[in-house]
């Protein structure tokens, strides 16, 4: 017969493994809900331990519950003092981005959020001809069509790798690629981002004009 001290050290073994193997996970990437109901449970019931353990390392965990994601984040100096002390190694890399990848993101995130003032499906989903014609009408106007479909199809696959899109599985072969925007892009394109971007694009779009409108030499 199993004791109460047996029963609560296997609980807190089963913790102790849950929250390495959660640790794992959000050290690797982004946990969504949908990907595994089971750990996002597990995640929800140990954050508090979670966020405990990765504060030490100097990271923060972002959780949305209602949107169902999860990441880390490098913690944000809280003081004078506190930027004053050797700062921690960064765990957690910032990428640069390209200029179109920069692009594609603040339109998908606008994309994003007609989809939800609309008031329809809670999930985006885009083919590929609809995100060429999405950015393409930014780009420089180019004699080789099919040179710029691959350098957006370079930018489209830079987005999935950042995890801000997502190839769903085709049915067939003639079946056009289907990609779904992940709502984590909120996390990362807020409204100030875009504002900002939206004034750096008019800019953009205005010194491409002024190319178009020079006459050849």
């Amino acid at each position: 017969m199993m004791t109460d001290d047996t029963t609560l050290e296997t609980a807190t073994d089963e913790q102790a493994q849950a929250l390495s193997t959660l640790l794992v996970l959000l050290l690797k990437g982004v946990a969504y809900k949908d990907n595994d109901a089971h750990r996002w449970g597990q995640l929800l019931q140990l954050q508090a331990r979670v966020r405990d353990y990765v504060a030490v390392l100097g990271l923060q965990l972002i959780l949305d519950e209602a949107e169902g994601y999860a990441f880390l984040r490098t913690r944000q100096a809280e003081s004078d003092a506190a930027e004053a002390s050797e700062p921690l190694p960064r765990l957690v890399a910032r990428r640069p981005l390209s200029f179109p990848v920069s692009l594609l993101l603040a339109l998908l995130r606008k994309k994003l959020a007609e989809a939800d003032a609309g008031g329809g499906d809670t999930r985006l989903i885009l083919t590929r001809d609809e995100i060429i014609e999405l950015i393409r009408v930014f780009l420089p106007d180019s004699s080789n069509e099919a040179r710029l479909v691959d350098q957006i199809d370079r930018h489209i696959n830079k987005v999935i790798e950042l995890g801000f899109l997502r190839r769903l599985q085709q049915q067939n072969s003639a079946q056009p690629p289907h990609y779904e925007v992940r709502r984590i892009i909120k996390a990362f394109v807020d409204a100030q981002w875009l504002s900002e971007f939206d004034q750096r694009l008019a800019q953009y779009q205005q010194k491409l004009q002024g190319d178009k409108d020079e006459p050849d030499a």
